[in-house]
């Protein structure tokens, strides 16, 4: 979604981070640990683990991390780590605000997603970067050469195996396990809630996303909130799944004109605006007849959320939350 002078403005960064880089290879922040030996060695500081970028070696136990996307914030955050440095979601946004203000404060702000200043990281020090191929595989070889830099694949569908590669990289296996174990206690939780297995699955469930400037999107199941209502056992308009199956990113979103506004229509819907619910078009499609129409908005099932905690946390912390807005919004009568 990078404009292209964002991308030049990365690039400008860009240079002058591994000029940065090298002044402070005396601080430990050198190529080799960046890019890993490949070995599988590993002594008492370092280890090395598998990456979408390969083989990297990686402090043992680091203290100066950096996390270039919101998953590796909650990742971070979730297993008790506060990063030095975080990028927003964009320029007018601050951190994931559905994270207690003590655990963000602090933190130096990098930029934005997929835009982040290479200088600001390069004079942080860091000894770990965490991010994914899919934000910033353009930008791995000069990251790699101001610290360790720790890539997952992809974002979204993958939350729970990305988290357990944060959890590697910061020395946190043990403290994943247990994090891990409490979320698939509270999916059991909702879903007896709800009454069960099969009274879950009678429910159809939609989320709803308005965008400034764009279709507004439908989620399918290969997302990170399509992922967390299969865990919790609702069901899924059967022809949005269908037609999401034939998308670009197939399984992702339908995304519809306001006209269409009523594709989204389920036994209950969420719905969500990143950006201005005035400029997302939120506002104009909650006053139209299509939307007042559908059976979830007049059976009083259509319910608003924040777009921060369903859309762009896509970690453990985040996905609890939802689970206890979940319960509360599915079981009113």
């Amino acid at each position: 979604m990078l404009r292209t002078n964002a991308r030049r403005r990365g690039l400008a960064a860009g240079a002058l981070a591994v000029t940065a880089a090298v002044s402070l290879a005396a601080c430990g922040s050198d190529s080799d640990s960046g890019s890993g030996s490949g070995s599988g060695e590993k002594d008492s500081t370092t280890h090395t683990i598998k990456t979408a970028m390969g083989d990297v070696k990686v402090p043992t136990d680091p203290q100066r991390v950096v996390v270039l996307d919101t998953p590796e914030l909650d990742s971070a955050i979730t297993l008790g780590v506060k990063p030095v440095g975080a990028v927003r979601a964009d320029v007018e946004s601050k951190f994931l605000n559905y994270l207690p203000k003590d655990e963000v404060e602090g933190i130096k702000d990098v930029g934005t997603i997929g835009n982040p200043n290479l200088e600001t990281i390069a004079g942080l020090k860091p000894d770990l970067i965490l991010s994914s191929k899919f934000r910033d595989g353009q930008r791995y070889d000069q990251l790699k050469e101001i610290a360790p830099t720790v890539f997952a694949e992809e974002v979204g569908a993958p939350w729970k195996e990305n988290f357990e590669l944060h959890a590697e990289a910061l020395g946190k296996k043990d403290e994943a396990k247990t994090v891990v174990a409490d979320y698939d206690k509270h999916v059991k939780s909702v879903n007896k809630a709800l009454g069960g297995p099969a009274k879950a699955k009678d429910t159809t469930v939609n989320v709803l996303r308005f965008m400034e400037g764009m279709d507004t999107r439908i989620y399918a199941d290969k997302n990170y909130i399509g992922t967390i209502l299969q865990d919790v056992g609702v069901s899924r308009p059967e022809e949005i799944i269908k037609q999401a199956d034939k998308g670009e990113r197939p399984g992702f979103t339908v995304e519809v004109s306001p006209e269409q506004i009523d594709k989204a229509d389920a036994d209950v819907i969420f719905y969500t605006s990143y950006g201005s619910t005035a400029k997302s078009g939120e506002d104009k499609a909650l006053k139209s007849p299509l939307w007042k129409n559908m059976k979830a908005v007049k059976d009083g099932k259509a319910f608003h959320v924040n777009d921060e905690l369903w859309m762009q946390g896509i970690g453990y912390t985040a996905a609890n939350k939802i689970l206890d807005e979940m319960q509360k919004d599915l079981t009113k009568k």
